[in-house]
């Protein structure tokens, strides 16, 4: 049987950008890791504005956002009422505010998804390292799944740095995922969570080969054998650290490095989970603003023209129902098949035209299928190629050096099933 997302996954998938908002005690300590004991006083930004934070992210194109609620030092950014380790003991809104209502607002208003990290990990909870925890853990997550709204993506890590001698807490990640199927049934659970799983690095860098199909793990798919649809997320910070740090104000990636990032995680078949921390004043910061606002016209730049889209299409066979035309119609929901699980299909360009970048996909709402390909060009040197592959999945970039070619040729060759194209597109950078 074909594995296949859940269409909570494939929106998940479609959307490609999302925004990770690491922003806490650590904002005003100058630290990555807090110890737990800071004092909630310190916490008190001056011109918060999570409006701000939505309408950067939905410029630039990233349509999740994930607020990082808790992090290891245990404050909460919202008044929790089981710990007193929270904004409600700070002076920031009289001691009145909630960071997660106010983004929970804005999203809605920006009507962009919004997402929660909470650390399991809890340096200042008196109880962490014993049964207790879980509860207390559970407690927490139930206020942010029943109080503002829906809640599209929940984000644990593993992290835990108590060290040889330090509390050992058993998670109840079970548990954990039964709180959130119960309050927020369409919620994904990331990283150490069934239904996402961590790329393996914080360098926004997937595999060459990505399947979104993996085998089930024990842990995060308790009593599921077999393969199960769990794709990758690729996170990275836009700037060196996670939290923000005044000294980083000019170490933002370069354009490049953000373009680089874009092909090498979305452009296999993965989503970009991209940290842009807010400052201590409670705002995303001018040098991120700009260089989000750079990638955004570089990613339209780029891929504004389709050059194949619309050009005449033939292949060597066609499954009954689709057509070679189909890959490139620009249409969502509509694909080329061959009727082996091998095949080539062939675009009329018309004319020479000058690309440096192909794109193919997947109809993965069928699932993923493809094992290896391969795409040559016709030139006045003849048929030569110019990108090959082991994976495509929801998409697959490849960039070469510029060639001039009349027509173009994706070979399919090996699949697990019948390949289902949804797009041939190239580009010119």
């Amino acid at each position: 049987m074909t594995v296949k997302p859940t269409p909570q996954q494939l929106a998940w998938q479609e959307a490609e950008l999302t925004m990770f908002l690491t922003f806490g005690m650590n904002t005003f300590t100058n630290r990555e890791w807090g110890e737990g004991t800071e004092d909630p006083s310190l916490f008190n930004p001056s011109s918060l504005d999570a409006g701000q934070w939505a309408s950067v992210a939905k410029e630039a194109g990233l349509k999740y956002l994930i607020l990082v609620a808790k992090h290891h030092d245990g404050l909460c950014l919202w008044p929790s009422e089981f710990t007193e380790h929270s904004v409600k003991a700070s002076p920031w809104r009289g001691g009145n505010g909630d960071v997660v209502r106010e983004l929970a607002d804005a999203c809605r208003h920006e009507r962009l998804k919004m997402g929660i990290y909470l650390s399991p990990w809890d340096r200042n909870c008196p109880v962490y390292g014993s049964p207790a925890y879980n509860g207390h853990f559970k407690n927490q997550l139930t206020e942010l799944l029943t109080n503002y709204g829906e809640i599209a993506e929940v984000w644990f890590d593993g992290a835990c740095g108590e060290g040889p001698n330090g509390k050992k807490q058993e998670y109840d990640f079970p548990g954990y995922y039964d709180v959130i199927r119960k309050l927020q049934p369409s919620a994904l659970i990331a990283i150490c969570g069934p239904d996402i799983r961590w790329v393996g690095n914080e360098d926004g860098f997937a595999r060459e080969t990505e399947w979104s199909v993996q085998d089930a793990d024990p842990v995060y798919h308790k009593g599921i054998e077999g393969k199960v649809w769990w794709p990758a997320e690729c996170d990275v910070s836009i700037r060196p650290g996670w939290f923000w740090h005044r000294a980083e104000d000019d170490k933002v990636k370069s354009l490049d490095h953000l373009m680089d990032i874009y092909f090498k995680s979305v452009g296999r078949n993965s989503v970009l989970l991209l940290n842009v921390p807010p400052n201590d004043r409670g705002l995303i910061s001018e040098p991120d603003i700009q260089r989000l606002q750079e990638f955004r016209r570089g990613l339209d730049k780029t891929f504004a023209d389709d050059l194949a889209k619309g050009k005449k299409a033939h292949a060597d066979s066609t499954y009954p129902a689709s057509r070679a035309s189909y890959a490139v119609d620009g249409k969502p929901d509509t694909h080329w098949s061959p009727g082996l699980t091998s095949g080539w299909l062939e675009v009329d360009l018309g004319k020479p035209v000058a690309f440096d970048v192909s794109m193919v996909q997947e109809q993965i709402s069928e699932g993923q299928r493809v094992e290896e390909y391969r795409i040559e060009a016709q030139t006045d040197q003849g048929w030569v190629e110019v990108a090959k592959g082991t994976t495509i999945g929801h998409k697959k970039l490849d960039r070469f050096s510029p060639v001039t070619a009349t027509r173009v040729r994706l070979t399919i060759i090996r699949s697990q099933a019948k390949p289902l194209i949804r797009r041939l597109g190239l580009f010119k950078r």
